[in-house]
């Protein structure tokens, strides 16, 4: 049988270190041993009990009880100061079989597996790796778990891919302590698996696109994610260079997404009329600080997998472009822990010559980050179009009513179809400034204040944008949700107000909800919303 221990706190903090915030309980539950329970389907409805159990108490209590996985987030979206439930130990992971996919199905069925929600997504690739598959895009790093990453909507910066949401088919969430409160979604007009498979798991099918695309980036405001089913691919090779490039390139290049007719060319990544190919990925960093003619770019190309190539890692794990907050996590520690100074030796080129080239599978080149502790990111989502208006206006206030200690980055990434995703424009481009925290002193602002000033310097220039789920802003500025998705608000509350009961919903609140007012528990039913289509 699953057991869970539960032990009493007085805080909780995420990874980089952005709390602490109080809390009450931390429960961490652990499956029954496959020598006990040996089918998998066993040990994973044995525990889906154990969780309904925690919900029960928890809504006994009239308390909220959320679940997190790697604490990755650098807002508080994952927090919830009554119960939190640790699900790094639920890493239960199985392919799909021919006979439980749907009859309708598009999907090749040895593309399609289940994943429980602690497996990370470094666990996932492995798993993957293991039977010739890919995940289609990751974040930066390999640390977050599956679930997670989809709830907060993690991108990465493929741009012909989305973001980790966009390739997950199917959602098991446990939305309460009754037998019937255990469902299983999928989009009605692209199903996956079929209702043997849903049997398996004692869960009642929604298939609902309107529904699924709500609980997609679902802010853990849906219920307890217990599983996905992702659709993978076969495994590749991306070939990486990081190089620099002229200024103006590089921003043409984000404004206009024509690599076809750029001036940018990398010997064999042409076509055979000899024009660029359009790359996987694109990424441009940034100095604010400084008045450099050239930017450096990180640019990869999808290649087919074959074996033999060389090993990647030496280059990887050296690579100060990598990671940019590793970057500047150790660029902090050659000098004083003095933030001013530190600002001062931002104003020189810090960002090394280089000309690097790696090939390696997508697991191999976003392999772990080396960085841990006190840090700070935050990311703006706005049509690719704006991406050099934009940067020149946060570049200026950063500039003028800063220095903060960080640098800027941009992302590319293809349109979500999540309710709430922020990456919502035709191709979105992720503005980044990622940086070491600091204290709020007579010269520098607050990181809240930095937050509130770039939601009102984009909002002063009628640039329309969102803001990543899991990173650094002020969340409570008013309006600002309505703001960055219109209409979709009331939609993504209508479909959650139809899943959850009214209890249920304030169980599965926190402060981060209240923050955004997205919570809004309400008597009205929206079963009608739910129903399969």
């Amino acid at each position: 049988m699953a057991t869970t221990k539960s032990h009493p706190k007085k805080s909780w903090d995420t990874l980089h270190n952005n709390g602490p915030f109080d809390l009450k309980t931390l429960h961490v539950t652990e499956l029954a041993g496959s020598t006990h329970m040996f089918s998998k389907y066993d040990r994973y409805n044995d525990v889906a009990l154990e969780i309904q159990r925690l919900i029960r108490e928890a809504a006994g209590r009239n308390e909220g009880f959320r679940a997190y996985g790697s604490a990755w987030s650098l807002s508080h979206i994952a927090h919830q100061k009554d119960n939190m439930h640790y699900n790094g130990f639920m890493s239960i992971h199985i392919p799909i079989p021919q006979e439980l996919t749907h009859e309708d199905s598009n999907y090749a069925n040895e593309n399609l597996f289940f994943f429980q929600c602690g497996n990370t997504i470094k666990r996932v690739s492995e798993v993957l790796g293991s039977h010739g598959k890919s995940l289609k895009t990751t974040g930066a790093s390999n640390g977050q778990t599956i679930a997670g990453c989809m709830s907060t909507g993690v991108h990465g910066s493929a741009l012909n891919v989305g973001a980790v949401q966009d390739y997950v088919v199917g959602i098991n969430l446990i939305v309460g302590d009754k037998p019937t409160d255990i469902v299983y979604l999928e989009r009605h007009t692209k199903p996956a698996l079929n209702d043997d498979f849903a049997k398996k798991i004692n869960a009642k099918v929604i298939r609902n696109d309107h529904l699924f695309n709500a609980a997609l980036v679902g802010l853990g405001a849906f219920g307890f994610i217990h599983g996905v089913v992702i659709e993978a691919e076969d495994r590749f090779l991306l070939k990486r260079y990081v190089k620099k490039i002229k200024k103006e390139t590089a921003l043409k290049l984000a404004d206009t997404m024509d690599f076809e007719n750029s001036s940018f060319k990398i010997d064999g990544e042409v076509d055979e009329n000899g024009k660029p190919n359009r790359p996987y990925h694109y990424k441009v960093f940034i100095n604010p600080y400084t008045d450099e003619s050239e930017y450096v770019i990180e640019i990869m190309y999808k290649k087919p997998y074959k074996v033999p190539y060389p090993d990647p890692f030496p280059v990887i794990k050296t690579s100060l472009y990598k990671d940019l907050i590793y970057l500047l996590i150790k660029v902090s520690e050659k000098f004083p822990k003095s933030i001013p100074w530190f600002i001062k030796k931002l104003q020189k080129t810090i960002l090394p010559e280089v000309n690097e080239e790696t090939l390696g599978t997508l697991y191999e080149t976003f392999w772990d980050a080396p960085y841990q502790g006190p840090a700070f990111a935050c990311s703006v989502g706005i049509h690719h179009k704006n991406s050099s208006k934009a940067y020149k206006v946060l570049e200026e206030m950063t500039k003028n009513e800063g220095p903060i200690p960080g640098i800027f980055a941009m992302r590319f990434v293809k349109q979500t179809q999540a309710t709430l995703g922020f990456t919502k424009f035709p191709i979105t481009c992720m503005l980044e400034i990622d940086g070491v925290l600091w204290e709020k002193s007579k010269k520098i602002m607050s990181l809240t204040e930095y937050g509130t000033r770039m939601i009102e310097v984009l909002q002063e220039n009628n640039i329309p944008f969102t803001i990543h789920w899991g990173k650094n802003s002020n969340w409570k500025f008013p309006n600002l949700v309505n703001h960055m998705f219109g209409d979709k608000v009331t939609e993504w509350k209508s479909y959650r107000n139809g899943l959850l009961s009214t209890e249920m919903q304030r169980v599965f609140s926190n402060g981060f909800l209240e923050d955004t007012d997205l919570d809004t528990p309400n008597e009205t039913s929206e079963e009608d919303l739910i129903v399969s289509l």
